[in-house]
């Protein structure tokens, strides 16, 4: 049997370095989609995982990127996992709000999140199985203000996590929406430099839920979204 691959998007830093890292010491190959090479490069180095973690440049909005990038996993083995993690947040009222922030905005959050679940459905169902986990966000039911339209494109994730868990099910495929709070990472210092820290999770605590939903315990909650708070 060959040994199970788990894609991860955004897998450079934050929510998606810890997943990788999570997903190595259980024994998948993990596929890191990002777009940029030096940072995958620099996260291959820190999780120091030789041929277990391979960095795969792509734009996750971009569906011949997802369509190489999701090519090139299923050549390490067969595709069991995939963590849509990539994201961005503009943070800005809607009345000042440009654009093209709008736009990647919808890009990354909502069209990123559906090439990447086409891409690896028709592995999935070759395999009989497979596991789905979109992160989401709190802003998804309680958007901070100026997020407005983030919090959309992740009440939009909560809900497309319902609808393509039930096409799933039939095939043995599980999907899952995993919303946290506040996440220390780099996207949010930048939205939020003085927030204090002890009102923040660590990226760890996301992951270890990520992981939860590919294990069998969690097989029953297939197409809810589960809330990470601190």
């Amino acid at each position: 049997m060959s040994q199970p691959v788990c894609i991860v998007s955004g897998a450079s830093r934050g929510i998606g370095l810890a997943v990788a890292r999570r997903f190595i010491n259980a024994g998948h190959i993990v596929c890191g989609v990002a777009r940029h090479e030096d940072a995958l490069l620099k996260a291959s180095r820190g999780l120091d995982a030789g041929e277990r973690f391979v960095g795969l440049v792509g734009d996750v909005s971009k569906p011949a990127d997802v369509e190489r990038v999701v090519a090139a996993a299923a050549e390490r083995g067969a595709i069991r996992a995939l963590i849509n993690n990539a994201g961005c947040a503009p943070l800005s009222p809607v009345s000042l709000m440009n654009d093209e922030d709008f736009q990647v905005a919808i890009d990354v959050n909502v069209a990123g999140v559906f090439f990447m679940t086409r891409a690896v459905w028709p592995a999935m169902l070759t395999n009989g199985d497979g596991v789905i986990v979109n992160i989401s966000s709190v802003a998804s039911i309680d958007p901070f203000p100026g997020f407005a339209v983030y919090g959309a494109c992740k009440a939009w994730v909560n809900l497309f996590t319902q609808a393509v868990a039930g096409e799933g099910k039939p095939h043995g495929i599980r999907v899952y929406a995993v919303a946290p709070g506040a996440v220390e990472t780099a996207m949010l210092r930048a939205h939020f430099p003085d927030l204090p820290t002890e009102n923040t999770l660590d990226p760890n605590d996301v992951a270890a839920v990520v992981e939860q939903c590919c294990g069998e315990a969690m097989a029953h909650c297939s197409g809810q979204t589960i809330f990470v708070r601190r």
